[in-house]
């Protein structure tokens, strides 16, 4: 099974053989640990739960956690854990996984493809020029506010409802994203950290979930 949590760090830019530069991610992915196994036949799906982040400091001696979380993880052996996500898996993975096992980069190698989960970043209340994409509305003939306005919603007599769905104003970003199929350019298992070429979602310090690419890099 590859996959793994992480945070991204930020974005620089690594140089082929070739003298081509290349820009990347840097992420700092691990160590997981394996707090569950989920099976068909008890749950009724195949999946992992991964653990991430360590939580080291205390307040008066006692875990920042509450006490079915603090069962849970201690239940496996493994410490207590800010992070905790699920992975799918399909028919035939998973199989050398078990309760307590360490998740580390290495899992990954320089070429493998992987896809990349995070939330965007937010961008607050948005007009649909600048949410959708929109066309401004003509600036002469008599108009005086309706430059970025977004034109009528619906119809009139028939349907005379706004239909579900319409594009409108309202909150950009902070969404779940998915970037396919990007290509592991470096791995440092020292210090758990990977390179992915191109941009992953989200702000610097976003999680993100690493995963094996479901679908075949054209």
């Amino acid at each position: 099974m590859k996959g793994i949590i992480g945070r991204k760090v930020g974005m620089t830019q690594i140089f082929l053989e070739n003298g081509d530069a290349i820009p990347v991610t840097v992420i700092q992915a691990g160590p997981c640990y394996v707090t569950q196994i989920r099976t068909p036949e008890r749950d009724g799906y195949r999946a992992v739960q991964l653990g991430f982040e360590e939580l080291s400091s205390k307040r008066n001696g006692s875990s920042r956690l509450n006490k079915p979380a603090q069962g849970h993880l201690r239940r496996v052996g493994v410490p207590d854990l800010r992070v905790l996500r699920e992975f799918r898996l399909r028919d035939g993975e998973g199989a050398d996984l078990e309760e307590g096992k360490t998740i580390t980069v290495d899992v990954f190698a320089t070429g493998d493809h992987v896809d990349v989960v995070g939330t965007s970043k937010g961008r607050g209340f948005a007009g649909t020029v600048k949410r959708h994409n929109f066309n401004r509305q003509p600036k002469t003939h008599g108009q005086s506010d309706r430059e970025r306005a977004p034109g009528s919603i619906g119809a009139s007599a028939a349907p005379s409802h706004v239909f579900k769905g319409t594009r409108m104003s309202g909150h950009m970003g902070d969404d779940r994203v998915t970037i396919k199929n990007l290509e592991v350019m470096v791995i440092d298992p020292e210090h758990n950290m990977l390179a992915v070429r191109g941009s992953v979602p989200g702000a610097k310090g976003g999680l993100l979930l690493i995963k094996e690419s479901r679908k075949s890099r054209k």
